[in-house]
């Protein structure tokens, strides 16, 4: 769902009651391609404005929310920290109901002079942008803007360095706030024939489908109804729904998010809902600030981790594409191989029946010693009996020598499919900068990442201070137990072998690229067992499916093979349980 402007007013006004003017720029960090994080000082504490372009997520909030940063910050975030610096915020303005926000900034530039700095964050679907500006003699100027906008990409508008900037095309509509009964009614009966719904997003500006849909309802019991359809009392209750959707904007707004049965946000809005009956929970909040930052914070860490492991998979799906090849190609081979013994028998016979032969001949006849059938045997003319014979026993040496390499290759192939797949699991759900960068260290030691180790967060410098490895999750049983989840190889292999204790309880996805888990108890009940055994088919390939097997032993029983690839293991001893991964577990459990 996107951020409207109505909803935006809200955010802003809560901006301003939280002190943000006279606040001074501390940090600036850009964590993705499309998001901007502000840290704001305030005479009541630090405050961090999330900015975001993303067209998944966009939108302008404080938040709560850290996120890891790149080592090497984007250059248009080397410009914000050149520009805004330690600057003043002086303004957070909005265009009556436009979905874009201005915040104006008092600067010093490199000689001292006082600038007025603007950093306006425009919410337009495919062209949301947030563009740097500098005011001078009432007329905007543009310094450089996160997305350039070129007359190949736009011939309306530009959005370039140096160019006078121009706000984008605006339809006039009615305010929610100030609008008159007579200039509702008018701009109603200009739209007869649309759908209620539709027609108030055109008539109004700043609203969303949401809102517009609860109109329709609320007005005439029905979602879908025609303009034209509307009767003199269902007319007056959307008047008297507008009324209190004004006063609710201006003096007592009333964030509410909307989740669904399967417990996932999909809507929010400024008013209480009820077209969805009780098939769904409408959440209220007391800040609209907050209703955002949850609602769009999983879903921007996620597309933030896409964007970063994006290179990583790709690289890996191509090798796991390759190895699969081989993998076929392979066996085709080693099916070929299978009729050796053909070979041999010809061998055998020729070397039978030598003294019978002679050079020059292209066919042998010879009855089989197994089945005492005739068997023909095709010669070399060019070749003595015995030289034929060698050629067979050649052949099938060959043949047999190439089915115990293929057969090996085979196995290696399976093995790094295994590895690969492990890897992918890993890089499709990390959760932090760090993770990423376990992962990509770990393949360019192992020689699929063709890159330095600098460049994935390795000093390699004698003595140099090399990251701190990230932890392993951490979640507490309903019975108080603590389970450990492995995200990466990495973590895989030390909760195993160097955290987790001989007798405590080892888990994993059967035959299913996963996560190590660990129960940190020596006998967890059933309850903490099964929970461990949830957890650890959420962090699994197999996230989406039902009845998951699940291996089990104690840590003692697993062991690492000289030479495996990070992350693989061998065990014995164990049990299999079957769940169903559980979101809502996952929520509970964590700690």
């Amino acid at each position: 769902m996107s951020l409207s402007g109505a909803f935006l007013h809200i955010v802003k006004t809560e901006m301003l009651n939280e002190g943000l003017i006279n606040s001074r720029v501390e940090k600036i960090h850009q964590p993705s391609r499309e998001e901007i994080f502000l840290s704001l000082h305030t005479k009541n504490g630090s405050k961090k404005l999330l900015l975001s372009a993303n067209p998944a997520s966009a939108r302008v909030c404080l938040t709560s929310k850290h996120a890891e940063n790149p080592q090497n910050p984007p250059m248009f975030c080397r410009l914000l920290r050149k520009r805004l610096g330690n600057g003043r915020l002086t303004e957070i303005s909005q265009d009556g109901f436009e979905r874009i926000i201005l915040f104006r900034f008092n600067c010093r530039n490199e000689i001292g002079d006082e600038e007025s700095i603007i950093l306006l964050v425009e919410i337009m679907g495919r062209s949301n942008n947030i563009i740097l500006l500098i005011e001078k003699d009432n007329t905007l100027r543009i310094i450089d803007a996160l997305k350039r906008i070129t007359d190949e990409v736009s011939s309306v508008r530009r959005v370039l360095p140096g160019l006078v900037y121009e706000p984008p095309p605006r339809e006039t509509r009615l305010s929610l706030i100030n609008f008159t009964k007579s200039e509702l009614m008018n701009a109603l009966k200009e739209r007869e024939q649309e759908r209620l719904n539709k027609a108030l997003i055109k008539i109004f500006e700043g609203i969303c489908p949401l809102f517009a849909r609860e109109a329709a309802f609320v007005s005439s019991g029905q979602i879908d109804i025609l303009t034209v359809d509307l009767t003199v009392e269902s007319t007056e209750r959307l008047l008297k729904f507008l009324e209190k959707a004004r006063f609710s904007l201006i003096n007592s707004p009333n964030p509410v998010m909307l989740i669904s049965s399967e417990k996932k946000p999909f809507g929010f809005t400024f008013i209480d809902i009820e077209q969805y009956g009780g098939e769904i929970e409408v959440r209220p909040y007391v800040s609209a600030n907050a209703l955002l930052d949850n609602f769009y914070a999983e879903r921007a860490n996620a597309e933030r981790m896409k964007q970063r492991s994006g290179s990583i998979l790709k690289t890996l799906s191509n090798r796991y594409g390759r190895v699969l090849r081989k993998i076929d190609a392979r066996r085709n081979d080693l099916a070929a191989c299978a009729g050796r013994e053909k070979f041999r028998k010809w061998g055998d016979l020729i070397s039978a029946n030598i003294h019978a032969m002679e050079k020059g001949k292209t066919l042998l006849i010879a009855q089989d010693f197994e089945t005492g059938e005739n068997v023909e045997v095709p010669l070399d003319r060019k070749l003595t009996p015995a030289k034929n014979a060698q050629k067979y026993y050649t052949e099938y040496k060959k043949m047999q020598t190439a089915e115990k390499t293929l057969t090996e290759l085979i196995k290696d192939g399976e093995n790094e499919l295994i590895y690969l797949d492990s890897v992918l699991e890993a890089a499709s759900r990390a959760v932090g900068e760090s993770q990423l960068l376990e992962i990509k260290r770990e393949l360019i030691e192992a020689g699929y990442l063709a890159s330095s180790l600098k460049s994935a967060g390795v000093n390699p410098k004698k003595g140099a201070k090399q990251e701190k490895p990230s932890e392993p999750m951490k979640f507490t049983s309903s019975d108080g137990a603590t389970i450990l989840v492995g995200m990466n190889n990495r973590q895989n292999d030390v909760l195993t072998l160097k955290t987790a204790k001989p007798h405590e309880i080892w888990l994993h996805t059967k035959d299913i690229a996963g996560s190590h888990v660990i129960v940190r108890d020596n006998a967890p009940s059933d309850k903490t067992l099964e929970e461990a055994a949830q957890l650890a088919a959420w962090f699994s390939k197999a996230r989406s499916s039902n009845r998951v097997p699940v291996d089990y032993t104690e840590v003692k029983f697993v062991k690492k093979p000289v030479g495996a690839k990070p992350g693989m293991v061998i065990f014995t001893n164990n049990k299999t349980l079957y769940v169903t991964p559980n979101e809502e577990l996952y929520n509970k459990l964590k700690t």
